[in-house]
């Protein structure tokens, strides 16, 4: 797997702009879209927007959703639709293409459709992210006409959201990510607007980078990628979102007990964890990985990057009993051994 360096090159010392339109995006609408999303989703409910001038600020929050075994039917993100205000709020979910088939069976399920109703308005919306040290200056000129300083952007943690009023039918949603390694912000609006946009920010010399670069700052990141390193089969502990997605002070949501039942008096088998390969290929998914005496197996890799500034990287499951950094032997019990952390520089 080779990373083109010119797009390399503008993710981590300039700006740089990736689609990720095909991602899904969906309203809830209804009586109480809030108050029955609350019992679905694992994490905080979005709360009121604060309006200033022609500028929004609120929260886009992480979540996932949970079967009653614990077992993960998709992440997401939810947030208010600007101005929304009340019980009968609107929210804007995104969620990605690998969970959104079993997500919209499941919510159908559980969403009483007189008090919540989920409508996809993908093709009418668009979202890509701008990345790189120089992204919020960007972003300040072009997506927000400076109303909005760099400053301010950069200053954003994860979650939070601007919302730019821009004469369509939504504002220019701007979002921090914490998915890659470098600075990131997420846009979405009206196709239209997301279409403009794009326009500009090429004009201005951005530049469009692929899955190479995004999957190295991803993999920089530690953060999985929901249908290839966190799928229906793992509960969110294994994964390590939960610090992210649950939220343990609320009442409560399907799944709860699982994940109560683990914080309190449990423990998952395994975790995902990022291995430290150097310069080796990139493995593929399934590689196994063994116990350093090669007694058995202790593990398997589910998805691999290589980043020119830290080496081949991989994330994978590893067994409880093997802590950080292993080491572990890689792709059998003669294998060369390699160590791993816990998936974050935090």
């Amino acid at each position: 797997m080779t990373v083109p360096m010119d797009e390399w090159t503008a993710a981590t010392t300039g700006a740089a702009v990736r689609d990720r339109g095909h991602r899904r995006r969906w309203t809830v609408t209804g009586k109480q879209p809030s108050a029955m999303l609350q019992g679905v989703v694992t994490g905080h409910m979005p709360g009121p927007w604060v309006q200033g001038d022609g500028v929004g600020a609120g929260r886009a929050e992480y979540s996932v959703v949970l079967t009653p075994r614990g077992r993960t039917v998709s992440d997401l993100r939810l947030w208010r639709e600007a101005g929304a205000h009340g019980d009968d709020a609107s929210l804007l979910l995104d969620v990605p293409a690998a969970g959104a088939e079993a997500l919209q069976a499941h919510l159908s399920r559980f969403l009483p459709p007189r008090l919540a109703r989920v409508t996809d308005v993908s093709a009418e919306t668009g979202m890509l992210t701008v990345l790189g040290p120089l992204g919020a200056g960007l972003l300040a000129r072009e997506a927000t006409g400076l109303r909005l300083e760099a400053a301010e952007l950069e200053a954003m943690a994860e979650g939070d959201l601007r919302a730019v009023e821009v004469g369509g039918a939504r504002p220019l949603t701007l979002i921090r990510c914490g998915d890659v390694s470098e600075p990131a912000w997420d846009v979405v609006a009206d196709a239209a607007d997301v279409s403009a946009l794009r326009a500009r920010l090429d004009a201005a010399g951005a530049v469009s980078v692929g899955r190479e670069v995004w999957d190295a700052l991803r993999h920089e990141a530690g953060r999985p990628a929901f249908g290839v390193d966190f799928t229906e089969e793992h509960i969110p502990v294994e994964a390590g979102v939960h610090t992210r997605a649950i939220d343990y002070d609320k009442g409560c949501y399907t799944g709860q007990e699982v994940i109560v039942r683990i914080r309190d008096r449990g423990h998952v088998n395994r975790h995902l964890r990022r291995l430290r390969l150097g310069d080796r290929p990139v493995p593929d998914p399934g590689t196994e990985l063994w116990r350093a005496d090669g007694a058995k197996a202790v593990g398997v890799v589910t998805s691999g990057a290589v980043s020119p500034r830290r080496g081949t990287l991989a994330l994978g499951y590893v067994r409880r009993e093997v802590p950080p950094p292993g080491p572990v032997r890689f792709g059998g019990p003669d294998g060369p051994e390699i160590e791993f952390d816990n998936g974050t520089d935090e």
